[in-house]
């Protein structure tokens, strides 16, 4: 009997304790918003040489709430289900802010006008969201955290062209998604972004004319100023000043079949991701290639490869590959889910070559060869037009 005493004694002092350590954990949890030029969160703790992997970027200004700090990141929750880490200058605490337990959603509209086309959902606040992109069908997908729907109205005009249908599904009580089906089956980028208290979700169409002519490609040759890459194995050759080199060889093939050619640099200039992913967000190019040259502690590792990110944007990269492949290299792989800056941004297609490997004996030879620069310019450029070509 004594011990029947003592064991529920026991558990009622610990369900006390909960109860206290769960309030004290939320009364000093912070608020605040997201800030900074590209503010981003991440699944996890972990890290390697390109950082923790990323779930996306988000616009400023939205409402977060902090329950637990680790080293540079704090953890954020989404929804009750839900959280990320998003680092800690990318967040400036808010005493003001009140959270509710969930938000509610409004009135939508899908509309286009001359270049793009757009979804708009209202909202009571700037709330944080993540966004996938889907293939076979095309289709992106916006889940939006601590949302519940009081959606009843979505209006669909006829100027919207890319946009097939969209809709929505409450996938759990605080998680409300959107979902966007395409006209095309290539993916051509999109945007996200607030005016005000609405999202909006901002869809390219796929252009008309598919020559070269008619479209602005960027080219970003890796690394540059004080971040000089990695070195030749044998020259001692830099990174940064052949990626250069084969760039602007990119830029002459380009440009001679008659496209527009968006540089991120020209000459040796030091040049942060943050600053290449805003430069790129203003010339708001067609499709991105960035060039640079790979390398491994074992030497036997040799070859070309190409990095996507988004399933959406895999095709670009295979037919740069297989071009790639015609210049007697070996195949290092087609490489998805690439946490590179540059294979970041969901605006528009883009595609990282590793163009061979400055570790290896052999691929080192073939970098420093003028006629192997020009050739491998040559085949990203035919595999940009294989690429344009299978769409139409």
């Amino acid at each position: 009997m004594l011990f029947v005493a003592v064991k529920k004694l026991f558990s009622f002092i610990t369900c006390i304790l909960s109860c206290f350590i769960l309030t004290a954990q939320y009364s000093v949890a912070l608020k605040g918003r997201t800030t900074g030029p590209l503010p981003f969160l991440e699944y996890g703790v972990g890290e390697d040489r390109l950082g923790g992997a990323k779930m996306n970027f988000l616009d400023s200004n939205i409402i977060v709430r902090v329950t637990d700090s680790f080293n540079n990141k704090y953890k954020v929750q989404l929804s009750i289900n839900h959280s990320a880490y998003l680092p800690k200058e990318n967040f400036i605490a808010d005493s003001t802010i009140w959270i509710r337990s969930y938000y509610l959603t409004g009135s939508w509209k899908v509309f286009g006008d001359d270049k793009y086309d757009y979804v708009t959902v209202s909202l009571e606040d700037k709330l944080p969201y993540k966004s996938f992109q889907e293939i076979s069908p095309s289709r992106i997908i916006v889940d939006i955290y601590g949302v519940a729907s009081n959606t009843n109205w979505i209006a669909q005009l006829s100027t919207a062209r890319e946009i097939k249908n969209a809709y929505y599904e409450q996938i759990e009580d605080d998680v409300f998604r959107v979902i966007i089906e395409l006209n095309h089956p290539q993916h051509w980028g999109y945007s996200i972004y607030y005016e005000g208290n609405k999202l909006v979700i901002r869809v390219k169409r796929q252009p008309s004319d598919l020559s070269f002519s008619n479209l602005k490609i960027a080219v970003d040759a890796g690394h540059g100023g004080d971040n000089e890459g990695e070195s030749g194995i044998r020259s001692g050759i830099i990174e940064k000043n052949y990626t250069l080199r084969i760039a602007k060889e990119l830029q002459d093939v380009l440009q001679n079949e008659g496209a527009t050619v968006f540089m991120t640099r020209e000459k040796d200039t030091a040049l942060t991701m943050i600053e290449r992913v805003m430069m790129l967000r203003r010339e708001q190019p067609d499709l991105l290639v960035s060039i640079h040259l790979n390398s491994s502690g074992n030497e036997a590792d040799k070859g070309v490869s190409t990095y996507y990110r988004y399933i959406g944007f895999r095709p670009l990269s295979q037919f740069i590959l297989k071009r790639m492949l015609e210049l007697n290299l070996e195949e290092y792989g087609n490489i998805g889910s690439f946490n590179f800056g540059l294979n970041g941004p969901t605006d528009y297609p883009n595609c990282l070559v590793e163009v061979a490997f400055l570790s290896n004996k052999t691929d080192e030879i073939k970098i420093r060869d003028a006629g192997f620069r020009r050739a491998a310019a040559v085949k990203i450029a035919a595999g940009i037009k294989d690429w344009l070509q299978s769409l139409q």
